[in-house]
């Protein structure tokens, strides 16, 4: 392996904040009682044989805190914008008037708004398993340098260290994610 241990910590650190910005986009989506463009990223429709994200259809506005305006720029469109939606297990309920399809965000009940919290931490709980992950794989391959010989044993403990403290500071961002998350949750 011709690998640096410098480039090893580098890729770890890479591979987390990847991992990060999944998550991140993961928390957009988990709905609270506001209105947000966000929560329609995983929602494909079916335009002319292709999967297609709604945003890259139609313009996507929010007129109040609680609503939700998607305007197709081809108005053939609507109806299967309107079919996915229903489709997509989001708990909202789209009201076609021909020109726009309108999202109405009803306001959380507590105990909603506690099942959000816990999917919440699940996610988060998902994704320190997977920077551990990566943590591991970053400490074998340094491992894998010091069994060849290409570096030294106080350097594999140093970059070791390293790539702990690389981990302890992303798992400490999903901490601070998860927190900021369930305060908007559970913000009535």
């Amino acid at each position: 392996m011709s690998e640096s241990p410098a480039g090893i910590l580098q890729e770890t650190e890479t591979r987390m904040g990847r991992s990060l910005e999944v998550l991140k986009r993961e928390f957009a989506t988990v709905r609270t009682g506001r209105a947000s463009a966000a929560i329609l990223d995983p929602v494909r429709v079916d335009y002319y044989g292709t999967p297609t994200p709604i945003t890259q259809m139609a313009s996507v506005n929010v007129p109040d805190a609680h609503t939700l305006e998607i305007k197709p720029w081809d108005i053939s469109a609507l109806a299967a914008i309107e079919k996915e939606i229903m489709k997509s297990n989001l708990g909202l309920t789209p009201v076609n008037d021909g020109k726009v399809v309108r999202l109405a965000f009803p306001p959380l009940t507590e105990e909603r708004r506690r099942e959000f919290v816990k999917q919440v931490h699940k996610l988060a709980e998902d994704m320190r398993v997977e920077l551990r992950t990566h943590r591991r794989k970053g400490m074998e391959q340094i491992k894998t340098l010091k069994k060849d010989k290409a570096i030294s044993e106080d350097d594999e403990k140093a970059f070791e260290v390293k790539i702990q403290k690389v981990t302890d500071d992303f798992i400490g961002k999903i901490d601070q994610l998860a927190k900021s998350k369930e305060r908007e949750l559970m913000e009535v």
